[in-house]
């Protein structure tokens, strides 16, 4: 089932909070990616940036399940909106 990009947005957005409030996770994803918290900041209204965060999340299983246990999501959720957000788009080779 897709997700909507306004949704999609949520999604990441809901992601950016609890990264901004998880004190282990979130010096690994700025280190990680060379942003710093202004970065943070101003990416919550760049759809691209929230879609690299939900890339960040997907690296670990154990990430995808504690963020969707604390907002209350599917598993699959931060797949779905990552597909609906700039960059997910799946290739199709043939």
């Amino acid at each position: 089932m897709s997700m909507g990009r306004e949704s999609a947005e949520v999604v990441g957005l809901r992601a950016l909070a609890w990264m901004a409030g998880n004190e282990e996770l979130l010096p690994v994803f700025l280190g990680a990616t060379g942003a710093n918290e202004a970065d943070v900041r101003s990416g919550a209204t760049d759809p691209a940036f929230l879609g690299a965060l939900l890339d960040f999340v997907m690296m670990d299983d154990q990430w995808v399940t504690a963020f969707c246990d604390a907002q209350g999501l599917a598993y699959d959720a931060p797949m779905r909106a990552r597909a609906a957000l700039p960059g997910g788009e799946q290739t199709h080779w043939t």
